[in-house]
């Protein structure tokens, strides 16, 4: 199955699925979401033997096809896949089908085409898998662009409150981002001997000052779009307007294209500029740790709560990147994982309860356990999970970052460590707040809340809970995949792990 072309196929059928569902009837609503559902499970399927066909320990980059595109540019389609590639391709093809089923209604509360907006879903679908199998830089800028325009419709189209303001503002942020990195994607072509090729690109030799140049065109088109602070601004109003699973999708996938875009690109291509921004990148890392969580133990609205949160979840990936450390990196690939399954869950299950009390404002809940005490307790493990609770999956790649991190920069670990404990007061917070405690009385008067989960949502918590618990407990086959792609980035970077010496000490890398 080596030779089975997996990613081209993955990143076409999604779109073929779109076409479909577009084109069905608008009057047959129920056909629309059954065709995508299928599609997406197909998808799954799919991912699945590819995961099992990749091999651990072998070549670094797998699946490698190239086809011929544009050949007086030297652009072709040539995807391939590292295990760090791979693993965010198993979270899509994963969230994709949940967030379908958990977005059932969603398309009808807004009055507009239910076929468009699963479709679209799919679309999105297509550019994700496409932006992270890409081995080609253009390939890559071209689906980082054209992975914004069907999320701008979900937002701006099907989305809540200033869903028009909300969507302009993700969509220019990104833009200008994205015209950054075409920059550089040019001035890297020219020194790169007129190629777009990863692999013949990561051999190129670069002047210092060029290299920092182009460095930093990549870098603030990732760090827009992850987002890191401070350029974290349009994903609160995003989150917040967007449909829950729109949102779910946004956070916990299209985001890690700007981690995942640092390590393939940031690091590998101009590793000594990479060396040089290190200890910039790792300031705004550790202060967005620190803000967002302030941030968020201040908000009344339950989806820019979970988007503030995820703002301090990419500061510990983003401090876990550039401690140059394979404790650490590995912790912050794996970081990526978890963070798109736990605050996919989060996103979710607050996007229940939003549809069920017909407000995202903390403030309109309180003692809603008492009525829909099932959902109630998933919100609970959700957010147990967001803050790295030990025995959920975010608790190994956080511990990982950390002290990863320790070995090389104590200061920057310790003061990370303190978003934990803001991390403990926000979730609880949020926990106490719209589920216990006195039961609000207005809420006796709402239909909605005396639903509790039915099975249809059951089948959408149940497999990301199970995934949070496994992979709590038992890493090792995510870590396996992520590791040797790690190893690999450090070694282009030039950077070793520490080793201890024989006082107990830990002595420094080779610079």
């Amino acid at each position: 199955m080596s030779d089975f072309p997996f990613l081209s196929v993955l990143t076409v059928a999604p779109l073929v699925g779109a076409l479909v569902v577009a084109f069905l009837p608008r009057s047959r609503p129920e056909l629309a979401k059954q065709v995508a559902l299928g599609w997406s499970l197909l998808v799954l399927a799919l991912s699945v033997v590819m995961w099992v066909s990749f091999k651990v320990g072998g070549e670094r980059f797998q699946f490698r096809e190239s086809y011929s595109w544009i050949p007086n540019w030297g652009v072709n389609f040539t995807f391939a896949a590292d295990g760090i590639a791979l693993v965010m391709l198993m979270l899509i093809a994963v969230l994709v089908p949940l967030v379908i089923l958990a977005s059932w209604h969603d398309a009808e509360s807004s009055k507009r085409s239910v076929p468009v907006y699963f479709a679209l879903l799919l679309v999105l679908e297509c550019t994700m898998i496409g932006v992270f199998a890409a081995a080609d830089v253009f390939l890559f800028y071209v689906f980082f662009e054209v992975m914004l325009v069907p999320m701008y419709f979900l937002i701006g189209s099907y989305g809540g409150h200033q869903r028009q303001y909300a969507a302009v503002k993700f969509f220019l942020y990104s833009l200008v981002g994205g015209l950054f990195m075409l920059a550089a994607v040019i001035g890297l072509w020219v020194v790169g001997g007129k190629t777009f090729d990863w692999q013949a690109l990561s051999q190129v030799d670069i002047s210092t000052g060029t290299e920092r140049w182009l460095f930093l065109g990549f870098f603030l088109a990732f760090a827009i779009k992850a987002p890191f602070f401070p350029f974290h601004t349009w994903l609160p109003d995003a989150g917040g307007a967007a449909p829950a699973g729109a949102a779910a999708l946004l956070v916990g996938v299209l985001d890690k294209v700007g981690t995942f875009g640092i390590l393939r690109y940031c690091l590998p291509l101009f590793p000594d500029a990479a060396k040089w921004f290190a200890p910039w990148a790792l300031a705004l890392g550790v202060i967005g740790i620190i803000y967002a969580a302030l941030l968020a133990v201040g908000q009344n609205d339950l989806k820019r709560l979970v988007s503030y949160t995820s703002i301090a979840h990419f500061g510990f990936i983003g401090v876990g990147i550039f401690a140059f450390t394979t404790q650490a990196g590995t912790g912050a690939v794996l970081y990526m994982v978890n963070h798109g399954l736990a605050t996919g869950l989060l996103f979710l299950v607050v996007g229940m309860l939003i549809a069920r009390r017909g407000s995202a404002l903390i403030s309109d809940f309180g003692g809603a356990g008492k009525l829909v005490p099932v959902l109630a307790g998933v919100l609970f493990f959700a957010g147990l999970a967001s803050l790295a609770l030990p025995g959920t999956a975010p608790f190994v790649s956080e511990f990982l970052v950390l002290i990863g991190t320790f070995t090389v920069n104590k200061p920057v670990a310790v003061i990370a460590t303190l978003g934990i404990i803001l991390a403990a007061a926000y979730v609880l917070w949020m926990v106490q707040r719209t589920t216990q405690g006195t039961l609000n009385p207005a809420l006796t008067q709402i239909d909605g809340m005396k639903r509790d989960l039915n099975l249809r949502e059951k089948f959408v918590v149940a497999p990301l809970i199970a995934l949070i618990l496994l992979l709590g407990f038992y890493p090792k086959p995510v870590t396996d995949v992520i590791n040797p792609a790690v190893q690999a980035t450090m070694q282009d970077v030039g950077r070793t792990d520490p080793a201890p010496t024989s006082g107990g000490t830990v002595q420094e890398a080779a610079k």
